[in-house]
């Protein structure tokens, strides 16, 4: 938040141009207004007031605070909803921003897969997950992480691994037992073996239904396929909703196929998906992009970095890698999709204010220089003591610090209603033999936490408790019971 004041924002540039040449042009107004009322005959002591009066209502101070002002107030307004905006240039490209681009694990899904199937070809599942896992566990991938976690839940051991490789965006490789193992995508692994068929069948399969397969392979031989699944974040359908409302044009970028890819977008909302694309992929689809417009980037692992350095606004998830928070211009420290919307949202309030600001300050000098220099007195008579016009110099920067302070209360967040569960419970009750014993029951009803309301009937011998919240019936049943009645079901 200190960077993002300290630093200019680009929209700051025009005040600067302008304040560069106002002060000079404002001493010479001063200069021309003194000289020509003073050719018009009138006394030095009414010329010289003239031109003081250009001098103190001119307010340079009203152009110097709109932009850093605004900067400013709108940084700390996004500090304490968690969203951290690096400089003034990343708040203000955030408002301008018209493209959003997803990475799909761990910013549109919760990033923390499991594994759904095991499906062994040429060994049993014990020895596939055995290479899978000794494979895997010197992987920081989260398909990785998945892997092994599936392991120990069965028990497996992982057998000593050499020469491990990484094979970005494609798989892994080591020797294990003098063997060569691989894991990765279909692809990767059919560079390297003929997979067949049936197996290729079963990757359609598996992707269809949103599952990123998983290919391991021990020398020339597929050993399976190990299936992971990905849940979608439980915002992410409603922040995308919300981007898509604002006018903002979504896009989920990922290395996964383009099945998966197509189940997940299906299921967070998102029509446009680019799909099976590798790191260095990734920075040229979004050079295509900007291209198209001003483009946002939003990712949290390793791989993203490169691309949220390129993108015109890198936003790093807060739960994600140090490497992908450096190389952003934003951080959401609550890890919440929805903050994307809520950054675009206080970025274009804040360029909203700063272009308010700025407007009043151009407007303040225009109609304040003339009328301090007396072009309305031949007209209106009016005319402008000093004093006056230092009071409306003063008026004129409170008016653009006080615009700006409105910041603070900018709505950059969909309010919710909160939906009342409306449930209904009916109590067979012994005892109740008048109106007043109805009342007895009724009001000992009402009275308990999580009752909307209660009617008790001594004809039927029942009450019919209206619930806000959950209530259980052995406290339903010990109320009713502590005024004197007994509840038979």
């Amino acid at each position: 938040m200190t960077d993002s004041a300290a630093t200019k924002a680009p929209i700051a540039k025009i005040a600067d141009k302008v304040s560069g040449i106002f002060v000079p042009v404002v001493i010479i107004i001063a200069l021309i207004t003194t000289l020509v009322w003073l050719l018009l005959d009138y006394s030095i002591g009414f010329a010289l007031s003239r031109g003081i009066s250009v001098l103190v209502i001119s307010c340079p101070c009203a152009l110097g605070l709109a932009t850093p002002v605004a900067i400013m107030v709108g940084s700390g307004k996004g500090a304490k909803s968690g969203i951290l905006f690096k400089t003034a240039e990343a708040l203000e490209n955030t408002g301008k921003a018209n493209i959003v681009v997803l990475d799909k694990t761990g910013t549109v899904t919760t990033g923390h897969p499991e594994v759904t199937d095991v499906i062994a070809i040429s060994c049993t599942e014990d020895q596939l997950l055995t290479y899978a896992c000794s494979l895997e566990h010197k992987s920081e991938h989260p398909l990785a992480k998945a892997v092994c976690n599936k392991g120990r839940e069965e028990g497996i051991i992982p057998l000593e691994t050499e020469a491990f490789t990484v094979l970005t965006g494609s798989g892994v490789k080591g020797t294990v037992d003098k063997s060569v193992i691989l894991g990765g995508s279909f692809r990767f692994i059919s560079e390297h073996i003929n997979i067949g068929p049936d197996a290729e069948k079963l990757y359609k399969a598996l992707s269809i239904k949103g599952k990123t397969p998983l290919f391991f392979a021990k020398d020339d031989t597929l050993l399976g396929i190990i299936a992971v699944a990905d849940a979608v974040k439980a915002d992410s359908a409603e922040a995308i909703a919300e981007l898509k409302a604002m006018g903002v044009r979504v896009v989920m970028l990922t290395g996964d196929n383009k099945d998966t890819a197509e189940a997940v977008g299906n299921n967070a909302g998102i029509n446009e998906i680019v799909a099976g694309v590798l790191p260095d992929g990734k920075v040229n689809e979004i050079n295509r992009l900007k291209s198209e417009g001003r483009t946002v980037m939003v990712g949290d692992g390793i791989n993203d970095a490169p691309a949220l350095a390129t993108a015109d606004v890198g936003i790093a998830i807060g739960a994600g890698t140090d490497i992908a928070i450096d190389a952003a211009d934003v951080v959401l420290m609550n890890s919440k999709l929805t903050d994307v919307a809520a950054a675009l949202k206080l970025g274009r309030a804040t360029l909203k204010n700063i272009r308010q600001n700025l407007f009043w300050a151009f407007a303040y000098n225009t109609l304040g220089i003339p009328l301090a220099a007396g072009l309305f007195i031949p007209v209106f008579g009016w005319e402008l003591n000093p004093m006056f016009g230092a009071a409306a110099m003063s008026l004129s920067s409170f008016c653009v610090v006080t615009n700006a302070l409105r910041l603070t209360g900018a709505k950059i967040y969909k309010k919710t209603e909160k939906k009342v569960k409306i449930m209904t419970k009916t109590i067979k009750i012994e005892g109740m033999m008048c109106p007043h014993c109805e009342a007895h029951v009724k009001n000992a009803l009402e009275a308990l936490e999580g009752v909307t309301s209660a009617e008790a009937s001594h004809k039927d011998g029942t009450a019919v408790v209206t619930l806000s919240t959950e209530v259980s019936d052995e406290t339903l049943k010990a109320t009713v019971e502590a005024q004197g009645y007994k509840v038979v079901g």
